[in-house]
């Protein structure tokens, strides 16, 4: 059996089965690479929280693509083959305890450590359908409670100013409003917008079609706005002398005529927030939080919210209904008789 071959069957199921992003996948691979240093007492390689990033995202990578001896992860032990596929099928309850334990001293966030830990789930569980595994060592181990953290919006005027600020006399200006106009009318994530094709736009019926999380598609309306903005960035693309030579399925696309990344819709976003004088922190998943605020404060159930938003769980969707309490107590006010 070569070595990692548990990972890499793992990873190839996530990517061909569960249709898990490349960039979901490498945080898995990432997480299980930090725990196999663990189990072979490669502290070095577990552990240093300021430098781990870079180095658990090489190791994963490499466990991605095939798995060689993983002696570059942080100048430690080589995770051989045959001591780290022992491991992994030996691994008792206590040593991912103590594994958890561990990265509560490297002053990871609760979240982060939550996340790590569904990936180990997640693994075992997969283990123990395949029958590589007899008992699943984390069975009886909870997820450590999470900080609940609101998510950040944008009201109405900041939105505004923002999806204002790009000059769409120009080309990839237009596309840049085109592109904010879109992820605040639909919500979409950024990875859904950058995957959006020509034949996704429906102009007469407003409405798109997303390719989600998991390979699921919805269909989800987008306003005249956002749809105008499209169109004109579309009439500015078609009339560049180097259209013919674009990606003629991607919907938007860089100066290059080559799909956009959602890095680069990350810079262009952070641009246009210095422009605009607004939170450099706001991120493109900000405006997706602020689309979900404003249809809840605006009377939308939230059964229509989860649905336009993809979420599998209307728990997941719950999280907004902290951020419409004034809308809930001027409800109260108006509708109870001894308000």
């Amino acid at each position: 059996m070569k070595e990692n071959s548990l990972i890499d069957e793992f990873l190839n199921y996530l990517k061909f089965e569960r249709h898990f992003s490349p960039h979901t996948a490498k945080c898995y691979a990432a997480d299980l690479a930090q725990f196999c240093a663990f189990l072979v007492g490669d502290l070095a390689a577990a552990g240093g929280h300021q430098n781990f990033t870079e180095r658990t995202a090489k190791a994963g990578s490499r466990l991605a693509a095939a798995g060689g001896h993983d002696a570059g992860a942080g100048g430690g032990v080589a995770l051989a083959e045959n001591t780290v596929q022992q491991k992994l099928r030996e691994t008792q309850t206590e040593q991912v305890k103590a594994f958890l334990a561990f990265l509560g001293t490297q002053s990871y966030s609760k979240s982060t450590i939550a996340r790590k830990l569904a990936t180990l789930r997640s693994f075992y569980k997969f283990c123990m359908r395949r029958g590589y595994v007899k008992n699943h060592p984390l069975a009886t181990i909870r997820t450590p409670k999470q900080e609940k953290r609101l998510p950040k919006f944008l009201e109405v005027d900041k939105i505004t100013k923002l999806l204002s600020t790009p000059d769409d006399n120009t080309m990839l200006g237009a596309r840049d409003r085109a592109m904010l106009e879109v992820l605040f009318s639909t919500g979409v994530r950024v990875s859904e917008l950058v995957d959006l094709n020509f034949g996704d736009v429906e102009f007469e019926g407003r409405t798109i079609r997303v390719r989600g999380k998991g390979k699921k598609q919805r269909t989800t309306p987008i306003g005249p706005t956002a749809l105008a903005a499209v169109q004109k960035y579309l009439q500015l693309r078609r009339a560049d002398a180097r259209s013919a030579n674009f990606d003629q399925q991607a919907l938007f696309v860089n100066k290059h005529g080559q799909r956009l990344s959602t890095r680069s819709v990350r810079r262009k976003l952070d641009k246009y927030l210095v422009q605009a004088g607004l939170d450099p922190s706001i991120s493109p998943h900000t405006l997706r939080h602020s689309f979900a605020t404003h249809m809840l404060a605006n009377g939308a159930d939230l059964r229509s919210v989860q649905e336009l938003l993809g979420h599998q769980s209307i728990s997941t969707t719950q999280i907004y209904t902290h951020l419409t309490t004034p809308r809930l107590k001027q409800a109260y006010d108006d509708a109870h008789p001894r308000a």
